[in-house]
């Protein structure tokens, strides 16, 4: 009787899985399709039903039939069934051939290089090579973390290498912060590099937060780009690279085996 059960429990087990495998293998060739309203607003009311103080949308069908993708704003990526009653979170994998693929990173890097592509970096504090610009690396990043400062040593190197360095602020403490205020106070400053750099060596620079700074924006989009620590560092082929590395592994990243001459 027991192994009966047993066996039907594992046959089960296994015909979901395949089935779950079936959807994800469906769901990467297909284009995210648009959510019907009706679903939607079911899986809302369903979710504030049970948590009335946080805000979701409705982001596009998950890779698995009968549920969707839900951002909690502020908070995780959510996977729900379409009647809003049951979900989980967590990150979802994809098995491909000799891998297990992170399916929602793999959607992000083409947001990623799309955005990086076509956004204006006006707003970014950036330190050029002084000779030939080789690659670029956007980098979102706190002034109170340690492996941020650590990379931002790493600067000299990576420009003489001919890699072009481009900050987004990333206070991890949030808003309002001590972190926030400090990395506003750089990117509100006359002299951005100047300040940026002399915060980042933990010199304490009276605080000056200018109205209009771009850190809330800066900080909004790195949690829309899958950013979850500092330093995170994002290519321009949308790949990103959680956490720091010293400028010569950087440079092996890009191809470049030696500095600018």
């Amino acid at each position: 009787m027991f192994k009966t059960t047993f066996v039907s429990a594992t046959l089960a087990f296994s015909t979901l899985v395949a089935g779950l495998i079936a959807s994800l293998i469906l769901w990467s060739s297909l284009s995210i399709a648009e959510v019907p309203s009706a679903i939607a607003n079911t899986i809302i009311s369903k979710l504030s039903s049970g948590r009335s103080d946080l805000t979701y949308q409705v982001t596009g069908p998950a890779p698995m039939a009968g549920f969707y993708e839900v951002q909690v704003d502020g908070g995780p990526l959510l996977y729900v069934s379409a009647s809003g009653e049951y979900f989980f979170d967590g990150s979802l994998y994809q098995v491909s051939s000799g891998q297990f693929v992170n399916v929602r990173d793999m959607r992000l890097n083409d947001e990623r290089q799309t955005l990086f592509a076509t956004r204006s970096t006006g707003d970014m504090i950036i330190f050029k090579p002084t000779g030939q610009t080789k690659a670029v690396m956007n980098v979102f990043t706190d002034v109170d973390c340690g492996y941020c400062r650590k990379l931002h040593r790493e600067v000299a190197a990576l420009n003489a290498y001919g890699i072009e360095v481009r900050y987004l602020a990333y206070p991890r403490a949030g808003i309002p912060s001590d972190s926030y205020n400090k990395i506003a106070t750089a990117w509100c400053a006359k002299d951005q590099q100047d300040i940026f750099t002399r915060v980042k060596n933990g010199e304490n620079i009276p605080t000056s937060v200018c109205a209009n700074n771009p850190v809330a924006e800066h900080f909004a989009l790195g949690r829309d780009l899958g950013v979850t620590g500092t330093p995170s560092i994002i290519l321009m082929d949308g790949t990103m690279i959680p956490g720091y590395k010293p400028a010569a592994d950087l440079a092996k990243i890009f191809g470049l085996d030696k500095p600018n001459s």
